[in-house]
């Protein structure tokens, strides 16, 4: 966008690949018309040069940004339902309850570090760090504090 002089034309494919809100769109817009750069969104064939080509930029953009709030209603429905089910999103953990439950105890009384529990249960580091309860775990120290405790 800085790269942009006057007489200049931004071209891009679709309307909801320059931004995601009709307030963006129009500032955005408003900005380019300003510095007298041009707007040609290919797929949609709008050419802000032209007043038709302005209008069709307006009504393209509210649409755009209700396609897009359609999609995340849409998205948010099928949510709920499977919440109400017991189900979360995301990765399903890589330690079992025991594993971290042993992981945990491990890494508390001091007998496996993180890196060894992670090659006993053959998971990444950050995964037995992920199920380290940060208020449970008894915090090491560093050879320089020992050192100075008498």
């Amino acid at each position: 966008m800085q790269l942009l002089r006057e007489g200049d034309t931004l071209k891009v494919t679709r309307l909801d690949r320059l931004s995601r809100s009709v307030l963006h769109l129009i500032t955005l817009g408003a900005d380019l018309r300003e510095r007298r750069i041009g707007l040609h969104v290919i797929e949609q064939g709008i050419d802000t040069s032209t007043m038709e080509g302005r209008v069709m930029f307006g009504i393209l953009s509210v649409l755009a940004e209700l396609q897009r709030e359609l999609i995340v209603a849409k998205a948010n429905d099928g949510l709920a339902p499977a919440r109400a089910r017991g189900r979360v999103g995301g990765r399903r953990p890589k330690l079992t309850p025991d594993q971290a439950e042993l992981a945990q105890q491990l890494h508390d009384a001091r007998e496996k570090t993180v890196q060894q529990s992670a090659d006993m249960f053959n998971v990444p580091r950050s995964a037995v760090y992920g199920h380290l309860d940060r208020k449970k775990t008894v915090r090491r120290q560093s050879k320089k504090t020992a050192a100075a405790k008498p």
